[in-house]
C-alpha cells in the first residue's frame, strides 16, 4: 500500500516499512552566509513548528527519508516549500508542550481547512537519560537519517542535513486522535503504532541546497531486422 504512494524505493527494516511522525520546532532559521542582514531578512521564517510525516526510502545505494506530508505553523512557509526544495508543506495549527524536565509531553495538530487532527500525550519511559542510538538497532534506522528525497510532479530532488547524532530516550505514548493521518494517504488505515522516542533537540543544524536527481526513463530497445 505504501509503495504505491511513494515515488522512491522503500527502505525496509527486516521486511517492514515504517512511517514516522516528527513533531518539532525549528528556531533561528538563517542562511549560512550573509551575516546579520541575511538573518534579519529571514526573520519572518525563522521560527516554525513542524509535523513531518515521513517514510524511509533509498535511491540507488543511498538511504534517506521521503516526506509524505509536512504541516507547518507559519503560513509564510507554505508557498515556498515545493518551488524551493519540493517539500509538501501544508498550513496547520500546531500546539506542542514538550517539557520533558517537568514531565509534560503532549501535542495537537490540526490542518487548515481539514477535519482530522493528531493529538498525543506521553512521558519518558526511563530515567536512564538521553543517549545516542546504538548502531544496528531499529532506533538508529529510524532516527539517524541525513538525506531527504522529495518529489514534486516529475521532478525528483535530494538534499542533505548535518548535525550531531540525536540524544534520545524512549517514550510511553498514547495517541488520542490520529484522524489527521488519513489526509496524507491510504497507508494510514493499514498502519499501527510501534513506539516513540523523544529528543531534547540539537543545535547548529545544517541543511544543503536541493540537487536534482536525474531519474532514469523507460528503457528503449532498438530492433533491427536483416533480410538475407
Amino acid at each position: 500500500m505504501l509503495q504505491t504512494e511513494v515515488p522512491f524505493e522503500l527502505d525496509l527494516w527486516e521486511g517492514r516499512a515504517f512511517v514516522s511522525l516528527v513533531a518539532f520546532t525549528m528556531r533561528r532559521l538563517r542562511p549560512r552566509s550573509g551575516g546579520r542582514l541575511a538573518e534579519a531578512l529571514f526573520k519572518p521564517l525563522a521560527c516554525t513548528g513542524y509535523l513531518n510525516v515521513r517514510t524511509y526510502t533509498r535511491h540507488r545505494t543511498e538511504p534517506g527519508i521521503y516526506f509524505i506530508a509536512e504541516f507547518v505553523s507559519n503560513p509564510l512557509c507554505v508557498p515556498l516549500g515545493r518551488p524551493s526544495f519540493g517539500l509538501p508543506y501544508r498550513s496547520g495549527h500546531l500546539v506542542y508542550q514538550h517539557d520533558h524536565a517537568g514531565g509534560g509531553i503532549e501535542g495537537a495538530v490540526r490542518a487548515a481547512g481539514e477535519r482530522g487532527r493528531l493529538a498525543y500525550r506521553a512521558r519518558l519511559a526511563s530515567s536512564a537519560g538521553f543517549q545516542a542510538c546504538r548502531p544496528g538497532t531499529l532506533d538508529a534506522f529510524l532516527l539517524e537519517r541525513y538525506t531527504a528525497f522529495t518529489g514534486a510532479g516529475n521532478k525528483r530532488r535530494l538534499f542533505h542535513v548535518w548535525h550531531p547524532p540525536w540524544l534520545q530516550a524512549p517514550l510511553e505514548i498514547v495517541v488520542e486522535d490520529e484522524g489527521l493521518l488519513a489526509t496524507t494517504g491510504g497507508w494510514a488505515s493499514h498502519a499501527h503504532l510501534v513506539g516513540a522516542n523523544f529528543s531534547p533537540g540539537v543545535h547548529d543544524v545544517g541543511m544543503g541546497w536541493p540537487r536534482r536527481i536525474r531519474w532514469p526513463g523507460p528503457r528503449r530497445r532498438l530492433t533491427v531486422f536483416f533480410d538475407d
